[in-house]
């Protein structure tokens, strides 16, 4: 059976200066799928049943490119992949680099904060949603010129660390297709405090599985994987 640990990394080369460029949560994230994706199965799920793909906050576009590539190498894997970024400038950086990679317009990218300009047809419709979030506490003392950069858009995750993610997940539920198993991953950081976040998740209807971490330098990074609680 193949998988796609062998398979090559996205070529990334345009890296605008306020686009959060790949790094080790990135390759958490993709590190991660190269040990559970497989031509039968999508982390479990069978990959016949993975038909829509997002990644949020798609930044140089490496994610989304990672698993478009896949679809060339797997011939029953055919997921329409989408990605979306608040930043004009990260998704002419997607744009290009997709376009360095050798894929031809098959992704759809959309500019939107969170999935406020998503069209309504695509309620309902992912099976899978991937987001690398802003997930660091906000500092106190940041002055308002600091606020204002796009580069806040990057690490800024609230006063607490979490509060966009919690934004994210009460959006994303509606754009999640509850007809069979789905899945929600992200990233986030040991400096907030995972036990009220994840008493919110279970409070919201979800659960929520760690599926590795990494210790860099003052925190742990950790992929975390959300699934709607059965009632």
């Amino acid at each position: 059976m193949i998988k796609i640990n062998s398979f090559p990394d996205p070529i990334i080369e345009y890296d605008f200066e306020n686009v959060y460029p790949p790094s080790d949560d990135t390759y958490l994230l993709i590190d991660y799928f190269k040990e559970s994706v497989d031509e039968k199965y999508f982390d479990g799920i069978n990959i016949k049943y993975i038909k829509n793909i997002l990644d949020l906050g798609t930044g140089t576009g490496i994610i989304a490119l990672f698993f478009q590539l896949i679809t060339q190498n797997f011939v029953n894997f055919n997921p329409k992949i989408y990605a979306s970024d608040i930043l004009e400038e990260a998704l002419i950086c997607a744009k290009l680099n997709e376009k360095l990679n050798g894929i031809k317009k098959k992704i759809t990218f959309i500019k939107s904060d969170l999935f406020k300009s998503f069209p309504l047809n695509l309620k309902n419709t992912f099976d899978i949603i991937m987001f690398n979030p802003p997930y660091l506490p906000s500092l106190d003392d940041l002055n308002e010129k600091d606020r204002e950069l796009n580069i806040d858009y990057s690490w800024n995750g609230g006063i607490k660390g979490y509060e966009l993610v919690l934004k994210f997940i009460e959006q994303a539920r509606q754009f999640l297709n509850l007809h069979h198993k789905c899945y929600i991953y992200f990233i986030n950081s040991s400096r907030t405090n995972l036990n009220d976040f994840n008493y919110i998740l279970k409070q919201k209807g979800y659960e929520n599985e760690i599926l590795n971490k990494k210790h860099i330098f003052f925190e742990d990074i950790i992929l975390n994987r959300l699934t709607l609680r059965k009632n």
